[in-house]
Protein backbone atom coordinates (compact mmCIF):
# COMPACT_ATOMS: atom_id res chain seq x y z
CA UNK A 1 0.00 0.00 0.00
CA UNK A 2 1.32 3.65 -0.91
CA UNK A 3 2.32 5.25 2.08
CA UNK A 4 0.30 8.52 0.66
CA UNK A 5 -2.80 6.69 1.41
CA UNK A 6 -2.21 6.55 4.97
CA UNK A 7 -4.27 8.85 7.22
CA UNK A 8 -2.31 10.93 10.49
CA UNK A 9 -4.60 9.85 12.89
CA UNK A 10 -6.57 7.10 13.06
CA UNK A 11 -10.32 6.68 14.41
CA UNK A 12 -11.12 9.86 12.74
CA UNK A 13 -13.90 11.66 11.13
CA UNK A 14 -13.15 12.01 7.21
CA UNK A 15 -16.57 14.70 7.59
CA UNK A 16 -14.64 16.84 10.11
CA UNK A 17 -11.12 17.19 8.74
CA UNK A 18 -9.26 20.35 6.92
CA UNK A 19 -9.56 20.17 3.55
CA UNK A 20 -6.36 18.88 1.75
CA UNK A 21 -4.54 15.87 2.75
CA UNK A 22 -3.02 17.59 5.57
CA UNK A 23 -4.75 14.63 7.17
CA UNK A 24 -8.25 14.72 9.25
CA UNK A 25 -9.06 16.01 13.09
CA UNK A 26 -9.88 13.18 15.80
CA UNK A 27 -12.68 13.56 17.92
CA UNK A 28 -12.01 14.67 21.51
CA UNK A 29 -14.06 12.63 23.14
CA UNK A 30 -13.52 9.46 21.16
CA UNK A 31 -11.52 8.92 24.23
CA UNK A 32 -13.81 8.97 27.25
CA UNK A 33 -13.76 6.55 30.25
CA UNK A 34 -16.49 6.21 32.68
CA UNK A 35 -14.94 4.11 35.49
CA UNK A 36 -18.16 2.55 35.97
CA UNK A 37 -17.31 0.80 32.52
CA UNK A 38 -14.69 -1.29 33.80
CA UNK A 39 -16.80 -2.45 36.98
CA UNK A 40 -17.44 -5.86 37.48
CA UNK A 41 -14.86 -6.34 34.20
CA UNK A 42 -15.65 -10.24 33.57
CA UNK A 43 -15.17 -10.34 29.60
CA UNK A 44 -15.09 -14.35 29.63
CA UNK A 45 -18.30 -14.43 31.45
CA UNK A 46 -19.80 -11.62 29.76
CA UNK A 47 -18.60 -13.59 26.30
CA UNK A 48 -19.85 -17.28 28.23
CA UNK A 49 -23.50 -15.79 28.90
CA UNK A 50 -24.28 -14.17 25.41
CA UNK A 51 -23.16 -17.58 24.04
CA UNK A 52 -25.45 -19.65 25.77
CA UNK A 53 -28.03 -17.61 25.39
CA UNK A 54 -27.70 -17.15 21.01
CA UNK A 55 -26.92 -21.54 21.43
CA UNK A 56 -30.32 -21.99 22.91
CA UNK A 57 -31.96 -20.18 19.76
CA UNK A 58 -29.36 -21.58 16.71
CA UNK A 59 -29.63 -25.56 15.79
CA UNK A 60 -26.45 -27.45 16.60
CA UNK A 61 -24.90 -30.77 16.18
CA UNK A 62 -27.12 -33.47 17.72
CA UNK A 63 -23.64 -34.31 19.79
CA UNK A 64 -24.12 -31.84 21.63
CA UNK A 65 -27.40 -32.80 22.79
CA UNK A 66 -26.19 -35.92 23.89
CA UNK A 67 -26.23 -36.47 28.14
CA UNK A 68 -22.55 -38.54 27.35
CA UNK A 69 -21.05 -35.14 26.15
CA UNK A 70 -18.89 -33.23 28.66
CA UNK A 71 -17.55 -30.49 26.98
CA UNK A 72 -20.27 -28.13 25.50
CA UNK A 73 -20.39 -25.07 23.05
CA UNK A 74 -20.01 -22.76 25.42
CA UNK A 75 -16.87 -24.43 27.57
CA UNK A 76 -14.73 -24.90 24.26
CA UNK A 77 -15.15 -21.53 22.60
CA UNK A 78 -14.66 -19.95 26.31
CA UNK A 79 -11.29 -21.99 26.74
CA UNK A 80 -10.72 -20.89 22.32
CA UNK A 81 -11.23 -17.26 24.01
CA UNK A 82 -9.05 -17.49 26.99
CA UNK A 83 -6.18 -19.05 24.63
CA UNK A 84 -6.12 -15.93 22.19
CA UNK A 85 -5.75 -13.76 25.06
CA UNK A 86 -3.36 -15.26 27.30
CA UNK A 87 -0.05 -14.64 25.49
CA UNK A 88 1.62 -17.79 27.50
CA UNK A 89 -1.05 -19.86 25.72
CA UNK A 90 1.10 -21.00 22.10
CA UNK A 91 -0.49 -24.37 20.79
CA UNK A 92 -3.22 -26.92 21.42
CA UNK A 93 -0.69 -28.50 24.32
CA UNK A 94 -0.31 -25.51 26.43
CA UNK A 95 -4.12 -24.71 26.20
CA UNK A 96 -5.09 -28.64 27.24
CA UNK A 97 -2.83 -27.77 29.70
CA UNK A 98 -3.78 -24.60 30.97
CA UNK A 99 -7.63 -26.59 31.42
CA UNK A 100 -5.78 -28.70 34.33
CA UNK A 101 -6.20 -25.76 36.55
CA UNK A 102 -8.40 -24.89 39.20
CA UNK A 103 -9.13 -21.66 38.42
CA UNK A 104 -9.28 -21.80 34.64
CA UNK A 105 -11.85 -24.54 35.34
CA UNK A 106 -13.97 -22.42 37.68
CA UNK A 107 -14.17 -19.21 35.18
CA UNK A 108 -13.54 -20.96 31.72
CA UNK A 109 -14.04 -24.40 30.38
CA UNK A 110 -16.33 -26.27 33.78
CA UNK A 111 -13.24 -29.33 33.47
CA UNK A 112 -10.14 -30.61 32.08
CA UNK A 113 -10.44 -30.43 28.08
CA UNK A 114 -8.03 -33.00 26.39
CA UNK A 115 -5.87 -32.12 23.00
CA UNK A 116 -8.66 -34.80 21.14
CA UNK A 117 -11.91 -33.56 22.92
CA UNK A 118 -10.77 -30.27 21.45
CA UNK A 119 -9.80 -31.23 18.42
CA UNK A 120 -12.92 -32.68 17.57
CA UNK A 121 -15.64 -30.18 18.87
CA UNK A 122 -14.26 -27.86 15.76
CA UNK A 123 -15.72 -30.17 13.00
CA UNK A 124 -19.12 -30.19 15.10
CA UNK A 125 -19.63 -26.37 16.15
CA UNK A 126 -20.86 -24.21 13.07
CA UNK A 127 -18.74 -20.72 13.20
CA UNK A 128 -22.23 -19.16 11.89
CA UNK A 129 -23.33 -19.11 15.33
CA UNK A 130 -20.08 -16.57 16.12
CA UNK A 131 -20.71 -15.06 13.72
CA UNK A 132 -24.53 -14.37 14.73
CA UNK A 133 -22.67 -13.05 18.11
CA UNK A 134 -20.35 -10.91 16.01
CA UNK A 135 -23.17 -9.32 14.61
CA UNK A 136 -24.78 -8.71 17.65
CA UNK A 137 -21.93 -7.07 19.60
CA UNK A 138 -21.09 -4.95 16.90
CA UNK A 139 -24.37 -3.38 16.52
CA UNK A 140 -23.98 -2.96 20.25
CA UNK A 141 -20.49 -1.15 20.17
CA UNK A 142 -22.21 1.00 17.13
CA UNK A 143 -25.31 1.77 18.99
CA UNK A 144 -23.43 3.05 21.97
CA UNK A 145 -21.08 5.33 19.79
CA UNK A 146 -23.41 6.60 16.48
CA UNK A 147 -21.31 7.56 13.52
CA UNK A 148 -22.80 10.23 12.25
CA UNK A 149 -22.98 11.02 8.68
CA UNK A 150 -21.48 12.89 5.82
CA UNK A 151 -23.98 14.90 3.83
CA UNK A 152 -26.67 12.16 4.06
CA UNK A 153 -24.05 9.50 2.96
CA UNK A 154 -24.18 5.73 4.29
CA UNK A 155 -21.82 4.93 6.67
CA UNK A 156 -18.15 4.01 5.06
CA UNK A 157 -17.37 0.67 5.13
CA UNK A 158 -13.57 -0.29 4.13
CA UNK A 159 -13.34 -3.71 2.68
CA UNK A 160 -9.55 -5.38 2.16
CA UNK A 161 -7.99 -8.70 2.79
CA UNK A 162 -5.11 -9.87 5.01
CA UNK A 163 -3.05 -13.02 4.86
CA UNK A 164 -2.12 -15.45 7.96
CA UNK A 165 0.51 -17.62 7.29
CA UNK A 166 -0.42 -21.24 7.59
CA UNK A 167 0.83 -24.30 8.38
CA UNK A 168 2.41 -27.22 6.13
CA UNK A 169 -0.50 -29.35 7.11
CA UNK A 170 -2.99 -27.05 6.38
CA UNK A 171 -3.32 -28.71 2.82
CA UNK A 172 -6.81 -26.88 1.87
CA UNK A 173 -4.84 -23.50 2.16
CA UNK A 174 -2.49 -23.63 -0.28
CA UNK A 175 -2.04 -19.83 -1.54
CA UNK A 176 0.57 -20.16 -4.48
CA UNK A 177 3.61 -22.66 -5.94
CA UNK A 178 6.10 -20.40 -7.07
CA UNK A 179 9.41 -22.59 -6.34
CA UNK A 180 7.10 -24.35 -3.62
CA UNK A 181 4.21 -24.96 -2.21
CA UNK A 182 3.11 -21.80 0.08
CA UNK A 183 -0.23 -21.81 2.52
CA UNK A 184 -2.18 -19.35 3.58
CA UNK A 185 -4.94 -18.05 5.31
CA UNK A 186 -7.13 -15.28 3.87
CA UNK A 187 -9.68 -12.84 5.52
CA UNK A 188 -11.99 -10.45 3.82
CA UNK A 189 -13.46 -8.07 5.86
CA UNK A 190 -15.75 -5.41 6.03
CA UNK A 191 -14.85 -2.72 8.27
CA UNK A 192 -16.86 -0.14 9.28
CA UNK A 193 -14.41 2.96 9.37
CA UNK A 194 -16.39 5.44 12.11
CA UNK A 195 -17.73 2.68 14.39
CA UNK A 196 -14.21 0.61 13.90
CA UNK A 197 -16.30 -2.61 13.87
CA UNK A 198 -15.66 -5.80 11.78
CA UNK A 199 -18.52 -7.07 9.94
CA UNK A 200 -19.45 -10.20 7.65
CA UNK A 201 -15.71 -11.92 7.96
CA UNK A 202 -15.02 -14.42 5.20
CA UNK A 203 -12.17 -16.77 6.10
CA UNK A 204 -11.03 -18.69 2.77
CA UNK A 205 -7.68 -20.55 1.18
CA UNK A 206 -4.96 -17.83 0.60
CA UNK A 207 -5.31 -18.31 -3.25
CA UNK A 208 -9.22 -17.33 -3.38
CA UNK A 209 -9.93 -14.06 -5.43
CA UNK A 210 -10.72 -11.15 -2.58
CA UNK A 211 -13.66 -9.88 -5.57
CA UNK A 212 -15.48 -13.26 -4.91
CA UNK A 213 -15.06 -13.01 -1.20
CA UNK A 214 -16.41 -9.55 -1.52
CA UNK A 215 -19.39 -10.23 -3.01
CA UNK A 216 -20.45 -12.25 -0.16
CA UNK A 217 -20.39 -9.43 1.93
CA UNK A 218 -22.97 -6.82 0.02
CA UNK A 219 -25.46 -5.38 1.19
CA UNK A 220 -28.38 -2.72 -0.38
CA UNK A 221 -27.36 0.51 0.70
CA UNK A 222 -23.84 -0.03 1.73
CA UNK A 223 -21.32 2.38 0.88
CA UNK A 224 -17.40 0.83 0.47
CA UNK A 225 -14.31 2.39 -0.06
CA UNK A 226 -11.21 -0.06 -1.54
CA UNK A 227 -7.96 -0.85 -3.56
CA UNK A 228 -6.89 -1.06 -6.26
CA UNK A 229 -7.38 -4.33 -7.25
CA UNK A 230 -11.19 -4.53 -6.93
CA UNK A 231 -11.03 -1.95 -9.56
CA UNK A 232 -9.60 -4.34 -12.19
CA UNK A 233 -12.94 -6.18 -13.29
CA UNK A 234 -14.53 -3.18 -14.64
CA UNK A 235 -17.50 -5.66 -14.48
CA UNK A 236 -17.84 -5.50 -11.12
CA UNK A 237 -19.05 -1.52 -11.36
CA UNK A 238 -22.45 -3.13 -13.21
CA UNK A 239 -22.83 -5.45 -10.29
CA UNK A 240 -22.57 -2.98 -7.26
CA UNK A 241 -25.14 -0.83 -9.11
CA UNK A 242 -27.38 -4.20 -8.95
CA UNK A 243 -26.41 -4.68 -5.41
CA UNK A 244 -27.32 -1.30 -4.42
CA UNK A 245 -24.15 -0.05 -3.67
CA UNK A 246 -22.05 2.70 -3.86
CA UNK A 247 -18.60 2.80 -3.75
CA UNK A 248 -14.94 5.29 -4.02
CA UNK A 249 -12.24 2.57 -5.66
CA UNK A 250 -8.65 3.31 -6.66
CA UNK A 251 -7.74 2.87 -10.21
CA UNK A 252 -4.73 0.98 -11.22
CA UNK A 253 -1.78 3.48 -12.48
CA UNK A 254 -2.34 1.89 -15.95
CA UNK A 255 -6.27 1.88 -16.09
CA UNK A 256 -7.49 3.53 -19.99
CA UNK A 257 -9.40 6.72 -18.84
CA UNK A 258 -11.79 7.74 -21.48
CA UNK A 259 -13.39 11.05 -20.78
CA UNK A 260 -16.96 12.26 -21.76
CA UNK A 261 -17.44 15.02 -19.21
CA UNK A 262 -15.45 17.25 -17.48
CA UNK A 263 -16.73 18.75 -14.18
CA UNK A 264 -15.94 22.20 -12.68
CA UNK A 265 -13.22 22.26 -9.74
CA UNK A 266 -14.05 24.07 -6.68
CA UNK A 267 -11.77 26.27 -4.83
CA UNK A 268 -11.71 23.59 -2.49
CA UNK A 269 -11.56 20.69 -4.62
CA UNK A 270 -8.17 22.38 -5.91
CA UNK A 271 -7.19 22.78 -2.11
CA UNK A 272 -7.52 19.38 -1.34
CA UNK A 273 -5.15 18.45 -4.08
CA UNK A 274 -7.80 17.51 -7.02
CA UNK A 275 -6.58 17.82 -10.48
CA UNK A 276 -9.63 16.53 -12.73
CA UNK A 277 -13.37 15.27 -12.03
CA UNK A 278 -15.69 13.99 -14.41
CA UNK A 279 -17.36 11.51 -16.43
CA UNK A 280 -15.43 8.34 -18.38
CA UNK A 281 -15.64 5.14 -19.04
CA UNK A 282 -12.72 2.77 -18.88
CA UNK A 283 -10.83 0.29 -20.71
CA UNK A 284 -9.12 0.52 -24.36
CA UNK A 285 -11.29 -1.39 -26.34
CA UNK A 286 -14.59 -0.19 -26.91
CA UNK A 287 -15.98 -3.80 -26.69
CA UNK A 288 -14.69 -4.02 -22.79
CA UNK A 289 -15.34 -0.63 -21.56
CA UNK A 290 -17.48 -0.09 -18.55
CA UNK A 291 -20.16 1.60 -17.51
CA UNK A 292 -20.28 5.33 -17.09
CA UNK A 293 -18.62 6.66 -13.89
CA UNK A 294 -17.19 9.16 -12.57
CA UNK A 295 -13.33 9.96 -11.77
CA UNK A 296 -11.76 11.61 -9.67
CA UNK A 297 -7.98 12.62 -10.19
CA UNK A 298 -5.97 13.87 -6.55
CA UNK A 299 -2.23 14.57 -6.77
CA UNK A 300 -0.23 13.55 -3.84
CA UNK A 301 2.98 14.71 -2.67
CA UNK A 302 4.15 10.87 -4.45
CA UNK A 303 1.82 10.28 -6.77
CA UNK A 304 -1.29 10.72 -8.62
CA UNK A 305 -4.30 8.44 -7.42
CA UNK A 306 -7.48 8.21 -9.88
CA UNK A 307 -10.53 7.38 -8.01
CA UNK A 308 -13.73 5.61 -9.16
CA UNK A 309 -17.06 6.37 -7.96
CA UNK A 310 -20.33 5.69 -8.99
CA UNK A 311 -21.93 9.50 -6.75
CA UNK A 312 -22.27 12.70 -8.71
CA UNK A 313 -20.94 15.71 -7.56
CA UNK A 314 -24.39 16.62 -5.97
CA UNK A 315 -24.26 13.97 -3.86
CA UNK A 316 -20.20 13.52 -3.32
CA UNK A 317 -18.10 16.80 -3.94
CA UNK A 318 -14.49 15.71 -5.36
CA UNK A 319 -13.01 16.75 -1.74
CA UNK A 320 -15.07 14.88 0.31
CA UNK A 321 -14.35 11.87 -2.24
CA UNK A 322 -10.50 12.19 -1.72
CA UNK A 323 -10.66 12.87 1.87
CA UNK A 324 -13.10 9.58 2.05
CA UNK A 325 -10.63 6.99 -0.07
CA UNK A 326 -7.91 8.02 3.23
CA UNK A 327 -9.85 6.05 5.36
CA UNK A 328 -9.47 3.17 3.62
CA UNK A 329 -6.31 2.74 5.66
CA UNK A 330 -7.95 1.73 8.89
CA UNK A 331 -8.97 -1.44 7.71
CA UNK A 332 -4.84 -1.89 7.68
CA UNK A 333 -4.80 -0.22 10.96
CA UNK A 334 -7.25 -3.15 12.07
CA UNK A 335 -5.27 -5.98 10.98
CA UNK A 336 -2.46 -4.84 12.36
CA UNK A 337 -3.89 -4.53 15.51
CA UNK A 338 -5.47 -8.01 14.80
CA UNK A 339 -2.05 -9.34 14.33
CA UNK A 340 0.37 -7.39 16.52
CA UNK A 341 -1.49 -6.14 19.57
CA UNK A 342 -3.95 -9.23 20.48
CA UNK A 343 -1.15 -11.06 18.94
CA UNK A 344 -3.21 -13.73 16.82
CA UNK A 345 -0.47 -15.32 15.08
CA UNK A 346 -0.90 -19.07 16.38
CA UNK A 347 -3.21 -21.53 15.02
CA UNK A 348 -5.06 -23.48 17.87
CA UNK A 349 -6.88 -24.88 15.27
CA UNK A 350 -5.82 -26.33 11.58
CA UNK A 351 -8.75 -27.66 9.56
CA UNK A 352 -10.92 -24.60 7.90
CA UNK A 353 -13.88 -24.72 9.83
CA UNK A 354 -10.93 -24.30 13.17
CA UNK A 355 -9.52 -21.73 11.69
CA UNK A 356 -12.48 -19.94 10.81
CA UNK A 357 -13.49 -20.28 14.23
CA UNK A 358 -10.28 -18.99 15.74
CA UNK A 359 -10.38 -15.80 13.10
CA UNK A 360 -14.11 -14.78 14.28
CA UNK A 361 -13.20 -15.16 17.94
CA UNK A 362 -10.62 -12.94 17.50
CA UNK A 363 -12.53 -10.43 15.67
CA UNK A 364 -15.68 -11.17 18.60
CA UNK A 365 -12.74 -10.41 21.00
CA UNK A 366 -11.73 -7.29 19.52
CA UNK A 367 -15.36 -5.73 19.54
CA UNK A 368 -15.41 -7.32 23.41
CA UNK A 369 -12.74 -5.06 24.37
CA UNK A 370 -13.56 -2.31 22.83
CA UNK A 371 -17.18 -2.21 24.63
CA UNK A 372 -15.48 -2.93 27.89
CA UNK A 373 -12.20 0.19 27.40
CA UNK A 374 -14.26 2.02 25.28
CA UNK A 375 -11.81 2.21 22.54
CA UNK A 376 -9.55 -0.69 20.73
CA UNK A 377 -6.75 -1.56 23.10
CA UNK A 378 -3.19 -0.28 22.38
CA UNK A 379 -0.32 -2.64 23.38
CA UNK A 380 0.15 -1.38 26.91
CA UNK A 381 -3.62 -2.01 27.83
CA UNK A 382 -3.48 -5.31 26.26
CA UNK A 383 -0.63 -5.70 28.83
CA UNK A 384 -2.44 -5.26 31.25
CA UNK A 385 -5.80 -6.79 30.64
CA UNK A 386 -3.68 -9.90 29.97
CA UNK A 387 -2.14 -9.31 33.70
CA UNK A 388 -5.34 -9.33 34.69
CA UNK A 389 -6.59 -12.16 33.03
CA UNK A 390 -3.92 -14.33 34.03
CA UNK A 391 -4.46 -13.70 37.75
CA UNK A 392 -1.39 -10.73 38.59
CA UNK A 393 -3.33 -7.84 38.79
CA UNK A 394 -6.26 -7.09 40.79
CA UNK A 395 -9.93 -5.64 39.10
CA UNK A 396 -9.04 -2.37 40.95
CA UNK A 397 -5.55 -2.32 39.71
CA UNK A 398 -6.57 -3.06 35.88
CA UNK A 399 -9.55 0.22 36.82
CA UNK A 400 -6.99 2.44 37.76
CA UNK A 401 -3.70 1.70 35.45
CA UNK A 402 -6.27 1.61 32.82
CA UNK A 403 -7.77 4.99 33.14
CA UNK A 404 -3.96 6.28 33.93
CA UNK A 405 -3.65 4.82 30.30
CA UNK A 406 -6.26 6.26 28.86
CA UNK A 407 -5.61 9.63 30.57
CA UNK A 408 -1.97 9.33 29.04
CA UNK A 409 -3.59 8.59 25.26
CA UNK A 410 -6.32 11.63 25.27
CA UNK A 411 -3.18 14.31 26.76
CA UNK A 412 -1.34 13.03 23.85
CA UNK A 413 -3.90 12.88 21.09
CA UNK A 414 -4.83 17.17 22.44
CA UNK A 415 -0.86 17.45 21.87
CA UNK A 416 -1.22 16.48 18.53
CA UNK A 417 -4.44 18.57 17.27
CA UNK A 418 -2.97 21.54 18.81
CA UNK A 419 0.39 21.06 16.90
Amino acid sequence: MNESDRPHVPFSLYFRSPPGFTGPVARADDLRLDPAQLSGWRLLEDFRARLERLARDCPLHPSFADARRKLQVSDYLSLFLFGLLNPTVRALRGLSAASKIQRVQEEVCGRFVSQASFSDTQHLLDPELLGVLLAELGAEALARNPAPRAGGLPPLCAVDATLWEALPRMSWAIWRTQNKTQRAVKLELKFHVLGQVPQLPVVAPGKTCERKLWRKQWRRGDFYVADRYYAEDYGIFDELAAAGCSYIIRLRDEAVINWEEELPLSATDRAAGVVRDGWATLGRRKKDRSRRVRVVEVQTPKCLIRLVTDCGPERLSAELAARMYRQRWEVELFFRWIKCTLGCRHWLAESQRGVTIQVYLALIAAVLLQLYVGQRPNKRMMELIQLYLSGIARLDELERLLAEELARVRRARERAKKA
